[in-house]
């Protein structure tokens, strides 16, 4: 792992980041784009991001992330955002959420999957060099 900054994944990330704000903010009425697509992107944001700035292994970064988002999950079911002390409503209180449901959890790994799925389908170094 190294830092490399990416502008191409940094644009992915800010474009995957305006939808994920458009879904929250504009498409909030339609109950599957609210509910579940919002969660599997969410996955997806977190890769491009990381990938924008650190130069990783992706299986290993789609593992982690996929772990990461399973701990905030459960995170919620123990209320962390009202035991840390933030505001339903506030900014951080959305972040990590308030509800634990395991088909947010099936959502991350969808999003996981689709990102290793599309890892392993993007050529590979050799091949561009044909």
């Amino acid at each position: 792992m190294k830092f490399k900054f990416s502008l191409t994944y940094f644009i992915l990330s800010l474009c995957i980041f305006l939808i994920e704000v458009l879904i929250a903010t504009k498409l909030k009425d339609i109950f599957f784009v609210r509910a579940y697509l919002g969660d599997v992107i969410v996955v997806i944001l977190l890769y491009t991001l990381v990938k924008s700035c650190i130069k990783v292994d992706d299986q290993k970064l789609i593992l982690g992330i996929l772990i990461f988002s399973c701990i905030v999950e459960f995170a919620q079911y123990f209320h962390i955002a009202e035991k840390l002390g933030f505001r339903p409503g506030s900014i951080m209180y959305i972040v990590i959420g308030n509800a634990f449901s395991w088909i947010d959890i099936l959502c991350y790994v969808a999003g996981c999957l689709l990102l290793y799925i599309g890892v392993k389908m993007k050529p590979s170094k050799e091949l561009k060099a044909l």
